[in-house]
């Protein structure tokens, strides 16, 4: 990825603006979780983080994560479980999570977060909404190929606040999904004139997702039903 284009993700740097004026980062200990991570994670060590590390999911995204960091990063990469890590209790003062947790296995993930934030610490997450609670099979398809369970668009903070953080402070992102689907598209069609035939054979499935998915949400209507929540959460006292 060009170092200079926009991050791949959804809601691009607007998340991490946000995070940036809301909370100072000098000296915390972060973990960002999600591949594509890798320019946040290097804005949080410019932003004077005293460590960042980066844990995806997968052999592939580990090797694009280094591939896309600069060799003196000083930022660290790891594979992981999300929902299993290796991390010892209350580890970091501040997990990021951008559209990386929308997940069926959320439950786990967010208790295993719990686990290695410390008390009175930071959870910054954005999460992938439906902004109905009923919608088309086009969508629901959308969801079920990257293994998304959304939230209801509204109730994202309940959902938090049952599992003993506070909400320090949310904002709807969702206008910034447009932007990020365009990126997508584009950068689709860049992808498939440089690669060959036997590298679109290899992406086929991924390139086809990205495809239907960007096709979905710019002509099909899709933008009506999904939405992007962030939050900045505060893990209060743990359950007795």
């Amino acid at each position: 990825m060009n170092k200079n284009q926009n991050i791949f993700l959804p809601g691009g740097f607007k998340q991490f603006r946000i995070l940036k004026s809301k909370i100072h980062l000098s000296d915390k200990t972060v973990l960002v979780i999600g591949s594509n991570s890798e320019l946040i994670a290097e804005k949080m060590i410019d932003s004077g983080a005293a460590s960042v590390t980066v844990i995806v999911n997968d052999y592939e995204s580990l090797i694009n994560s280094r591939l896309n960091l600069p060799k003196d990063s000083k930022v660290s990469v790891k594979m992981m479980d999300y929902e299993n890590t290796d991390f010892n209790d209350e580890s970091f003062d501040l997990i990021y999570a951008q559209a990386s947790i929308s997940l069926t296995n959320r439950n786990k993930i967010v208790k295993e977060i719990k686990r290695i934030l410390k008390n009175e610490s930071v959870l910054c997450v954005s999460e992938i909404t439906a902004l109905a609670k009923q919608y088309p099979q086009f969508v629901k398809d959308i969801f079920e190929s990257s293994d998304i369970l959304p939230l209801y668009h509204d109730e994202c903070a309940k959902y938090y606040e049952e599992r003993n953080f506070l909400v320090l402070y949310q904002e709807d992102l969702s206008s910034s999904l447009k932007n990020y689907y365009e990126n997508a598209a584009n950068q689709l069609k860049q992808a498939i004139e440089t690669l060959t035939d036997k590298e679109k054979s290899y992406y086929k499935k991924l390139l086809n997702k990205i495809s239907h998915e960007s096709n979905a949400y710019l002509k099909l209507g899709a933008d009506k039903f999904i939405g992007l929540k962030m939050m900045i959460l505060k893990k209060t006292q743990n359950e007795k």
